[in-house]
């Protein structure tokens, strides 16, 4: 499928994108991410992947609308919740 990210034509598919993600690593995800077989991953991170260009070269969005129209599943990463927070050690701290 033809994708334009950062003003480029790529053509891309779902098995390439795959492919180029088996073996990294996921990055902490703090905003939108993308889930690619088990993992998952900051949507900035596999477009730096994919196209090898920096993340300050394409927009979030760019990204999210070409891993959409190839089938993958792009959502927020789920907040974080700090350990302490749990009733039961708020009651054991005097909260």
């Amino acid at each position: 499928m033809r994708c334009v990210i950062a003003r480029f034509p790529f053509d891309l598919t779902k098995t390439e994108v795959e492919q180029s993600m088996t073996g990294i690593t996921p990055e902490p995800v703090t905003g939108l991410a993308v889930t690619i077989g088990r993992r998952v991953y900051p949507v900035m991170q596999v477009g730096e992947v994919v196209t090898r260009q920096s993340r300050r070269d394409f927009t979030t969005a760019e990204m999210r609308r070409a891993l959409t129209r190839l089938g993958f599943t792009c959502h927020d990463a789920a907040p974080v919740t700090p350990a302490w927070d749990t009733p039961a050690e708020q009651g054991a701290e005097g909260w």
